[in-house]
C-alpha cells in the first residue's frame, strides 16, 4: 500500500480524536487504546506475518470462524437498547458484526479471483449468495439492519465485476423488490418509524425523527468556522443523542463549521481516490494474485464508501437514520479496530 494512503486515514484518525476531544473527554483515553490495538493489528497482519498469503488462502476459515462468533453473540451477547450484537471482552464490547465484515470481503475475493471456467461462472451467483445470506440473515436479527445492508452492498458491487452472467444479477435484483413487502413487515418497530420519520420529519418530532433534527440543527449552529473545540451546545447541552458515536459528523461540524465538515469530506474523497487508483491496476489482469487485490480493494473501497455515505448522509438528514458509524471517526472500538485490520490486508 503506497505511503499516501497514510496522510487522510492519520488526519481523520485526528480529526476523531479532536472531535472526542470536545465532547466526551472521558473516552480520550479509550479512543487511542483502541487505535493503537488496530494499529499493533495492523502491523503484525501488514509486515509481520511470514507468508504473504496467509489471510487470502485461509478466508474460508475466518469466515466460518467470525460466523461462529454472530451465532455465539446470540447466545453470550450483550443487549443493549433491544440489540444483541455484542461479546463482552471485559475490557471492551466486540461486535462481531463489525469484525466479520473485512473478513467476508476477503473470503467473496478468494472466492471470484480462483474462478477459471464457464460451468464455475454459472454457479458462481448462487455460491456467493448462499455465502452472503448466512450472515446476512444472522446480523438482520441482531437487529441490525445497517451492518445486514452493508453485508449486501458488498456482495451486490463485487458481484456486479464479476464473471456472473448479468442475466442472474438482473433476476436477483428483481427478488429484492418482489421481497421488500416482507423485509418491511419483518422489521422492528423503531425500524419502521426511522423511515417514516425519514419521509415525513413532521410526523414525530419528540419521538422517530427527534435524532435527525438535532443532528441537522446541530450542523447548521456551526455555520462556517464552527463554535470551537468544546463549544457545541446541541453536545454539551444533551440535545444531539449518539453525538460520539452515530452522529459523531454532526458533533465535528458544530465544532469546526462547514470548513471542518467539507475538510473531512475532502479526505475520504482523497482516499477513496488512492483505492480506486490502485484498484484500477489490476482491472483487467487474469493474475490470480492480481485479480484477488482487485476484489479485495473494490469490496473494502464499497464497504467504506457506503458506509461513509450513509452516516454523513442521515446526519444531514439525506438518509433514514441507521446504526452506521463513521469510518475512522466514530468513537467505538470494534470500529476503529475493523478498519484498521481492513487497511492492513489491503494486498
Amino acid at each position: 500500500m503506497p505511503n499516501t494512503y497514510y496522510i487522510p486515514i492519520v488526519l481523520l484518525y485526528l480529526f476523531g480524536l479532536l472531535n472526542l476531544i470536545g465532547v466526551r473527554t472521558d473516552l480520550v483515553s479509550s479512543y487511542l487504546m483502541f487505535f493503537g490495538i488496530g494499529l499493533i493489528f495492523f502491523i503484525v497482519i501488514r509486515y509481520l506475518q511470514v507468508n504473504k498469503h496467509f489471510f487470502r488462502q485461509n478466508a474460508p476459515a475466518f469466515y466460518w470462524i467470525f460466523v461462529g462468533l454472530l451465532i455465539l453473540t446470540y447466545f453470550i451477547g450483550t443487549e443493549a437498547k433491544g440489540s444483541k450484537r455484542w461479546i463482552d471482552l471485559y475490557f471492551f464490547q466486540l461486535q462481531t458484526s463489525e469484525i466479520f465484515k473485512v473478513f467476508f470481503i476477503a473470503f467473496l475475493a478468494r472466492i471470484f479471483s480462483t474462478v477459471k471456467s464457464p460451468i464455475e461462472n454459472s454457479r458462481l451467483f448462487l455460491k456467493t449468495l448462499f455465502f452472503t445470506i448466512i450472515p446476512f440473515l444472522l446480523i438482520f436479527r441482531q437487529p441490525d439492519l445497517g451492518t445486514s445492508l452493508m453485508i449486501l452492498s458488498v456482495f451486490f458491487v463485487m458481484v456486479l465485476l464479476s464473471t456472473v452472467p448479468k442475466k442472474q444479477i438482473i433476476v436477483f435484483l428483481l427478488l429484492i423488490v418482489a421481497l421488500l413487502p416482507i423485509v418491511w413487515f419483518s422489521m422492528r418497530d423503531y425500524q419502521q418509524s426511522r423511515i417514516i420519520s425519514f419521509i415525513n420529519p413532521s410526523s414525530d418530532i419528540s419521538g422517530a425523527s427527534y435524532n435527525m433534527m438535532q443532528a441537522k440543527i446541530a450542523i447548521g449552529s456551526g455555520t462556517l468556522l464552527g463554535k470551537g473545540l468544546g463549544m457545541g451546545k446541541q453536545s454539551q447541552l444533551n440535545f444531539l443523542p449518539e453525538f460520539h458515536t452515530d452522529f459523531a459528523y454532526s458533533s465535528l461540524v458544530e465544532q469546526f463549521g462547514f470548513v471542518g465538515g467539507a475538510l473531512v469530506i475532502l479526505l475520504y474523497g482523497t482516499f477513496f481516490y488512492l483505492l480506486f487508483y490502485q484498484m484500477a491496476r489490476y482491472v483487467y489482469s487474469t493474475d490470480v494474485d492480481e485479480r484477488y487485490r482487485f476484489f479485495y480493494i473494490l469490496g473494502f473501497a464499497t464497504l467504506v464508501i457506503v458506509q461513509t455515505s450513509v452516516n454523513i448522509g442521515m446526519n444531514l438528514g439525506l438518509l433514514p437514520v441507521a446504526g452506521i458509524t463513521l469510518p475512522f471517526i466514530t468513537y467505538g472500538g470494534s470500529s476503529l479496530i475493523t478498519f484498521m485490520i481492513g487497511l492492513a490486508l489491503i494486498p
